[in-house]
């Protein structure tokens, strides 16, 4: 087990710090609370839908999709998750998994037993309203997600998508002079926003050309963020950031 301050518990205290200040009391026990940490490797499966499992998954490093499939086997990706999210918490409560979750890149994730996290969510109340938190920020997402997919057209949709990683990233210090690492493929980016693999393609020439983002390898860059957001009708209410910063 990792310790000291790049463990996984160090991870969820400082995310829970930023709801509102813990006591020693409520951090010593997410201190204690046991995480075994696993490597995982791009596009594998860390729980399927009708999985009924005992542990939650606490993303440490990389990031992960929540999706689900058509019978015809497409796709359709319904969130995105970085360092700090719980992708799978809704499990502590609701028996069968509605979804699943995949890695996106390389994954280091560290899982947290459903007892142990029950047992300190019932020692202290108000590490349970942060929880509880962290799964209505997910449904406001899930909110403005559907709202993208359904009504803006796909140039808006995959602006607004990238200045939701930019702000969320940038929240977890994942971002510097607004460069960040997006290790993902259009064809999941298509699958996120609901259109065609080509079509991505062409939104992401055209945002190009009107100097809107830059890319070097799996980087990009936003040479100006308000037209970015300008672009992608980008509001990070939704988001219920705790500090926005310049977002």
């Amino acid at each position: 087990m990792i310790a000291g301050p790049h463990s996984p518990q160090a991870l969820m205290i400082r995310k829970l710090d930023s709801i509102f200040p813990l006591s020693e009391e409520e951090r010593q026990a997410l201190r204690d609370v046991p995480v075994q940490v696993t490597v995982l490797k791009a596009d594998q499966d860390v729980v399927r839908i009708g999985d009924r499992p005992s542990q939650c998954c606490l993303l440490l490093e990389g990031i992960t999709q929540v999706y689900k499939l058509t019978t015809e086997g497409k796709r359709q990706i319904m969130a995105f998750h970085v360092p700090g999210d719980i992708p799978d918490l809704q499990s502590l409560h609701l028996e069968v998994m509605d979804n699943s979750v995949a890695t996106i890149s390389p994954c280091t994730v560290g899982f947290i037993q459903h007892e142990h996290m029950r047992r300190v969510c019932e020692r202290h109340p108000r590490i349970a309203a942060a929880f509880w938190r962290e799964t209505l920020v997910d449904a406001s997402i899930f909110r403005e997600w559907l709202l993208n997919v359904g009504r803006r057209e796909a140039y808006t949709r995959l602006a607004h998508l990238l200045c939701e990683f930019l702000v969320r990233l940038k929240a977890v210090g994942l971002v510097e002079d607004d460069t960040f690492d997006l290790p993902i493929t259009q064809v999941e980016l298509a699958d996120a926003i609901g259109t065609s693999n080509v079509h991505v393609n062409r939104v992401l020439q055209a945002m190009r050309a009107n100097g809107l983002v830059q890319t070097r390898g799996t980087q990009l860059i936003v040479p100006d963020w308000e037209r970015l957001k300008e672009a992608g009708e980008f509001d990070p209410l939704y988001l219920h950031l705790e500090r926005e910063g310049d977002a």
